[in-house]
């Protein structure tokens, strides 16, 4: 019998992967889907040998030499030309597989480079095009086909015709909805190319339910671990101080498998680390899933930082930016949408999002709601107008399982007292007084710069006091670095020492100091910030309160970036000075700081609406414009003496260079950008330093080694 293996499905500088065992990786992977989602085996795993058939034709397969220039004007497109062996289906197979083949890469109409399906079909001669030769190459293509259980038959070209317009005349009839076949061939085709020959291997990991009966643990200080979670409505609002249980709560609620998203990276990885500490001897399949995510599992095995991406998780820790797809109908929504359908997912501290991302999380909300999945939100500050939307989102309280503390247990989470101070100034014989009493203090700012100038006065006074700071504006293997050290060191001393932060110290990091300085913050915040301060809950700490000083806003709105001004001089003025921060007081004081929220309405860009799709099935788009404005603000810059390291070096060592940066801040610098990777820009090297991060004073062309008109 003839092998094929000089059939490639992936490029000769890719690994020269044959046809045959990329469709037999793919068929593996969407048997086990199909299975799990409940769709029908037999139709997902003859899609998905069929989906890359067309590869078999020599217009595709000379684009895979290492030689090969794409002449002007050149199209092919494979899964179009697998299209023409249709006729080998059952006439209740069609329709399924057609959606399995027709967008697995490009959407059907509207694509960005004019190549889906009905582009094609339309503008071009498409039949004629992918048909070329097909009387020839199309044997060996039902050779293939019959090793793998086709039952085939000559097809003329004729025939491969009828099969193409059948093909048109279905994709010309969709409606407007998600395609959960393309979804799972998506998935099962990422999945299989991504691992290759480990494929086989991994797909035992898939869908496993994970074993959550650690988190049945009960502890008197922890008085959620008290509150029974067998509530037969679907949905789950918990509110609750810092350090009541909340996340063994959320968990305990869970049935299936999990989606646990937080708002910020380092909160991620605290969960992650948690997670899979906690379940250690089970065989729950934890992922993680952020910007950096592969350079946190560098040391993991290979397959397992690939497997984050993919479909069939455990349990996994994620921020919504990574399930936004859906509710813009982005290239793989279906997938995502397909791997959440029934699924519980977990959104943790929810109010922290800004205006245009909390717009993005609630419509998720929506959707996660069509798509079965049972939504548990906790949080420790909700303003009550936000709270209600989410409620009504979720159905309503007969849908939704509330829980809330009472009073008397509110109360025994009182642990600050909050001294109001004009200035910094006014703080420095705080520090003084707190390093003299070998106190662990944390001076949280609300700008990089300003934490960058906190830190270099306070090395210069305390030289000999332990000292670190830690930002957004580091490499990202170095701010990893600085995480373990906070968590490890600085949080287990019991010696004087000095964190000075920013916001990234604000959520779900597991550490807990004596005294905080910070710079005024939105009053939700603000009390996320405190939960830092006094947080070991034991019976010897119940009742004793530790102090939070709070600067006073500045004057000018630039001042208050990244926060609204207003905001902030409405949270300053709801706290007392030298009054103990009581529990039962918080909300009342969240909803005096926000009686109203204007919900930024995102229907015109969305793909979802009044509980229905907007979108057709077998569409979608290239970009988000919403999305897109989010990101704009994004971008990374390597250093100058790493520029030769980052073109040479792969993804997960890449992103170690990397140094995180909002693009407004270095783009019109006239600083040198590679055309690789993320695109960094190459900044002075003495522009960063290990110990403050980027000095962004310096991110200018003279300051290169080698100054170069750009």
């Amino acid at each position: 019998m003839k092998h094929f293996d000089d059939i490639l499905a992936k490029h000769e500088n890719a690994g020269a992967l044959p046809l045959t065992k990329h469709l037999q990786d793919v068929a593996n992977a969407a048997e086990i889907i199909a299975r799990n989602l409940g769709m029908d085996e037999s139709i997902a795993r003859r899609g998905a040998i069929l989906h890359d058939i067309g590869k078999v034709s020599p217009l595709f397969q000379q684009t895979l030499k290492k030689d090969f220039i794409r002449p002007p004007g050149f199209i092919f497109r494979h899964e179009i030309a697998s299209l023409f062996f249709l006729s080998l289906l059952n006439e209740t197979e069609k329709p399924f597989i057609i959606d399995m083949i027709a967008a697995h890469h490009k959407s059907i109409c509207n694509d960005i480079g004019g190549k889906g399906l009905l582009d094609l079909d339309d503008n071009v001669r498409s039949f004629e095009i992918h048909s070329k030769g097909f009387e020839q190459w199309s044997t060996d293509a039902l050779e293939i086909l019959q090793m793998f259980g086709f039952a085939i038959h000559t097809i003329s070209r004729e025939e491969a015709r009828f099969n193409y317009e059948y093909a048109i005349s279905h994709c010309e009839k969709i409606r407007l909805n998600y395609s959960k076949w393309k979804g799972l061939m998506m998935a099962a085709d990422h999945y299989a190319s991504a691992l290759d020959i480990r494929a086989e291997y991994s797909l035992n990991k898939l869908f496993i339910n994970p074993d959550l009966s650690f988190y049945n643990r009960q502890n008197n200080l922890y008085p959620l671990s008290y509150i029974s979670t067998d509530d037969k409505r679907k949905h789950t609002l918990v509110t609750a101080p810092t350090g009541a249980g909340k996340t063994d709560f959320l968990l305990r609620r869970c049935k299936k498998r999990v989606f646990y998203t937080l708002p910020f990276q380092a909160s991620i990885n605290a969960m992650y680390d948690r997670i899979k500490e906690d379940l250690k001897n089970t065989d729950t399949q934890i992922y993680l899933l952020h910007a950096a995510s592969a350079l946190k599992l560098k040391d993991g095995k290979l397959e397992e930082k690939i497997l984050q991406r993919h479909i069939g998780a455990s349990v996994k820790v994620l921020t919504p930016h990574q399930m936004a797809s859906i509710a813009f109908g982005i290239k793989g929504y279906e997938a995502t949408a397909i791997d959440l359908m029934g699924c519980d997912v977990i959104l943790d501290e929810i109010h922290t999002y800004s205006d245009t991302i909390q717009a993005i999380v609630l419509k998720i909300v929506e959707i996660l709601v069509a798509l079965d999945c049972r939504v548990h939100v906790g949080t420790a500050t909700m303003p009550t107008v936000l709270y209600n939307k989410i409620l009504e989102l979720l159905g309503g309280i007969e849908n939704v399982y509330e829980v809330k503390l009472p009073n008397t247990i509110l109360e025994t989470f009182n642990r600050h007292i909050v001294y109001k101070c004009e200035t910094f100034k006014e703080v420095t014989p705080i520090i003084e007084d707190a390093i003299n009493q070998r106190k662990k203090l944390l001076i949280v700012c609300n700008q990089v710069k300003r934490s960058q100038e906190i830190y270099v006065k306070l090395r210069e006074l305390y030289p000999d006091i332990p000292t670190m700071l830690i930002h957004s504006r580091f490499k990202r293997v170095r701010r990893q670095e600085l995480e373990n050290q906070l968590k490890k060191v600085y949080n287990n001393t019991n010696d004087a020492c000095i964190v000075v932060s920013t916001q990234v110290v604000e959520v779900s990091l597991d550490i807990s100091f004596d005294i905080m300085i910070t710079d005024c913050a939105p009053i939700d915040a603000l009390i996320q910030r405190f939960g830092r301060i006094n947080r070991k809950r034991t019976a010897d700490t119940i009742g004793k309160f530790k102090p939070i000083y709070v600067i006073e806003p500045p004057h000018d709105q630039s001042d208050a970036l990244p926060y609204d001004l207003n905001v902030l001089n409405r949270s300053y003025q709801a706290f007392s000075s030298g009054e103990l921060l009581d529990e039962t007081d918080i909300q009342a004081m969240i909803d005096k700081v926000y009686p109203d929220i204007s919900f930024i309405n995102i229907d015109l860009t969305s793909v979802f609406k009044d509980g229905k799709w907007q979108i057709k099935e077998l569409c979608h788009y290239p970009k988000s414009a919403l999305l897109e404005t989010l990101e704009i603000d994004s971008a990374v810059c390597i250093t100058e003496s790493d520029k030769n390291k980052y073109k040479a070096e792969n993804y997960v060592n890449r992103s170690e260079m990397e140094i995180p940066v909002g693009y407004r801040s270095i783009a019109f610098r006239e600083l040198e950008k590679l055309n690789e990777g993320a695109y960094p820009f190459i900044i002075p090297d003495k522009a960063y330093s290990e110990e403050s991060g980027l000095l962004i004073e310096y991110a200018k062309p003279i300051y290169y080694k080698t100054f170069e008109i750009i």
